[in-house]
């Protein structure tokens, strides 16, 4: 199979948060990530954008105000 993973850009970087996802919900200040594992994330993002040739989905940190 052929899953996603979930990364979120820091200082210009993708770093790895949540392998094989299974579903994404986004929210107003949030996404919640679920994997294929049962591993459930709620991270303060939005999506950026989704490379489905890649299987990435690449999110960026909602800042803080």
């Amino acid at each position: 199979m052929c899953e996603a993973t979930a990364y979120i850009l820091k200082n210009g970087r993708e770093e790895p948060l949540v392998e094989a996802v299974e579903t994404m919900e986004i929210h107003h200040d949030h996404v919640k990530i679920t994997s294929l594992f049962g591993e459930e994330r709620r991270v303060p993002a939005r999506v950026k954008a989704l490379l489905l040739v890649d299987h990435k989905i690449l999110l960026e940190p909602i800042e803080e105000v």
